[in-house]
């Protein structure tokens, strides 16, 4: 399933975005026509889309879109909608200035998904606070991990502090409850949700603190809550009643009727 402004697309509408990858997007998981923070994730869609395309997005116009494209399906999937101009061009990106909105679906794996192991690479992704389709790097430092006989990548910056996974948030659990890293990140639509559930604060976090901390978890639409089991060779905890507690929380959000 592919659709364009709500007309199914062409491989001609795609040629731009394949060639540039000049865009941005959101994942959201659907359950039974419900999306956990839907609210949020639009939100993004119109603050990102200033940034990158200098436009403006009306918000009802994608969900209708999304709605479209969903129809009557029932169980979990995950939309991504893509907001990109198929008029792109690579020498002129400042005349990209009418975007068209790209929906696709792709199955969604059951929850809660099994630990993650991780390697730290040392990466920060462009534009770190837009969720763009630029996806080179990140991918890149994921294929560096699972080469390396590990699940993923937790990003590492020069100065030493995590910053954030793959394509998802990451979180901690210490003596003082739950710590997201303070470092330049994507503002997670699922983070921001779990920030709203209970006590959470924000500090730096070096990659020694990380490894010794009492647990960990990474987040995101699509994976919910689900934890780490070991940084660098360093065990974490995957049964710690904090992960178990955020993780219930999360997936007891009733979400929002598409």
């Amino acid at each position: 399933m592919a659709e364009l402004n709500g007309r199914p697309v062409t491989p001609d509408d795609l040629l731009p975005l394949a060639l540039t990858n000049y865009g941005h997007f959101t994942s959201m998981r659907v359950d039974d026509q419900h999306v956990r923070g839907l609210d949020l994730h639009l939100e993004r869609l119109v603050r990102d889309c200033r940034i990158v395309f200098g436009a403006d997005l009306d918000p009802q116009l994608v969900r209708g879109y999304v709605r479209q494209a969903v129809g009557d399906r029932m169980g979990s999937f995950v939309v991504r909608v893509t907001v990109f101009n198929p008029a792109v061009e690579m020498a002129h990106p400042d005349k990209a200035q009418n975007p068209g909105v790209l929906v696709t679906l792709r199955p969604a794996a059951d929850l809660p998904m099994p630990p993650l192991r991780v390697q730290s690479v040392r990466f920060e992704r462009d534009v770190p606070a837009v969720k763009h389709a630029g996806l080179f790097g990140a991918l890149h430092a994921r294929r560096t991990a699972i080469l390396a006989g590990y699940d993923d990548a937790l990003f590492i910056g020069p100065d030493d502090l995590v910053s954030e996974g793959g394509t998802w948030n990451v979180g901690f659990i210490g003596e003082d409850g739950v710590v997201w890293p303070k470092a330049e990140v994507l503002p997670g639509v699922t983070m921001a949700l779990l920030q709203q559930l209970g006590p959470h604060h924000t500090a730096p976090v070096t990659l020694a603190q990380a490894r010794g901390m009492q647990a960990a978890f990474a987040t995101n639409t699509s994976v919910g809550v689900r934890a780490l089991s070991e940084i660098d060779g360093s065990p974490l905890a995957t049964d710690h009643p904090v992960l178990t507690q955020l993780r219930d929380a999360y997936l007891a959000l009733p979400g929002e009727r598409l």
